[in-house]
């Protein structure tokens, strides 16, 4: 297990750099994760997709699937990819403080 340290937040992480522990995610966190992903600030649309990840794992304990995702929160495929660069499960799961999804490469 490493440690990441961005400004004053510090979380454990796996070895992609998903968190360790969900339930210490905040929106500070949320912006530290954002940096290692290519995401330079979030915008409202990237909080529609970051709290309706959180929402979901919350009830249901597991990320939703990727057509899903797009269904529910409106955003096309590529809408998200622009958003999150490295895809809705690695890049928009890890800023929003998911587990690393399975079958995530």
């Amino acid at each position: 297990m490493a440690t990441f340290e961005w400004e004053d937040v510090k979380i454990e992480v796996d070895e992609d750099g998903f968190m360790e522990e969900p339930d210490v995610w905040n929106e500070k966190v949320a912006l530290a994760l954002a940096s290692t992903e290519a995401v330079d600030e979030l915008t409202e649309d990237h909080w529609k997709v970051v709290n309706y990840l959180r929402d979901y794992y919350k009830q249901f304990g597991i990320a939703p699937m990727i057509r899903k995702l797009c269904k529910q929160s409106g955003f096309t495929l590529k809408e998200i990819y622009d958003m999150f660069p490295s895809g809705p499960a690695k890049g928009a799961c890890k800023v929003a403080g998911l587990p690393k999804p399975t079958g995530c490469v």
